[in-house]
């Protein structure tokens, strides 16, 4: 399949979990992915290149400001392009609990990971992304990856992580409206659980 032929997509929290299967399937359907994460790419991009598919690695912390600049950097230079982002990378923290538990570091930390990772990402490949539409005259999509929690809230206390992802569902509505004219969509996506080694590692 070749949905996405020609397209470059940046995904991040990409070498695990719902990242890496995001990888994988745009691969698969003609992007060439940029897989960015902290963690090891090795197994992702093996995977994509035995299916036939075309991926580079980078490492980005997507707290850090100058990291993600660099990463969008690596993703043009090294495909010429961007006309995907894909705000995946994301962190549910085991001491995550309630209001009056849940220690501010770990408050924090979800916040900078989920929250400011999701604008950084935006904020780095927006532009790259208008160069793109402008040249190409297609268009462009942001897929920002939000929770159902953001909507109902989580039976398990976890507040931090779901204040996060309620921000991340605000903040793509906003992105969606200011972008729309210029050829730039924004979505969140609002999975429920799933069993990936982030939600293992929370239920252990």
């Amino acid at each position: 399949m070749t949905r996405l032929a020609g397209k470059v997509a940046f995904i991040t929290g990409a070498a695990s979990g719902l990242g890496r299967v995001a990888a994988e399937r745009f691969a698969a359907e003609g992007a060439r992915v940029v897989v960015a994460d902290v963690g090891d790419a090795s197994e992702v991009l093996k995977a994509i290149a035995t299916a036939g598919g075309t991926a580079a690695a980078v490492s980005c912390d997507v707290s850090d400001d100058s990291a993600v600049r660099d990463a969008v950097d690596f993703a043009v230079k090294t495909f010429g392009d961007l006309h995907v982002l894909y705000n995946n990378a994301g962190v549910m923290l085991g001491d995550d609990d309630n209001p009056v538990t849940t220690s501010v570091d770990t408050y924090q930390k979800t916040m900078d990971i989920n929250v400011l990772g999701t604008l950084l990402g935006c904020k780095h490949a927006i532009p790259a992304m208008q160069a793109s539409v402008k040249e190409s005259g297609s268009s462009a999509s942001i897929i920002n990856v939000a929770s159902f929690v953001a909507h109902m809230g989580a039976a398990t206390p976890q507040v931090a992580y779901t204040a996060s992802k309620g921000a991340v569902l605000a903040m793509s509505r906003e992105i969606a409206v200011i972008y729309a004219r210029q050829g730039i969509r924004c979505n969140a996506l609002c999975p429920g659980p799933i069993m990936t080694p982030l939600l293992a590692k929370f239920l252990s």
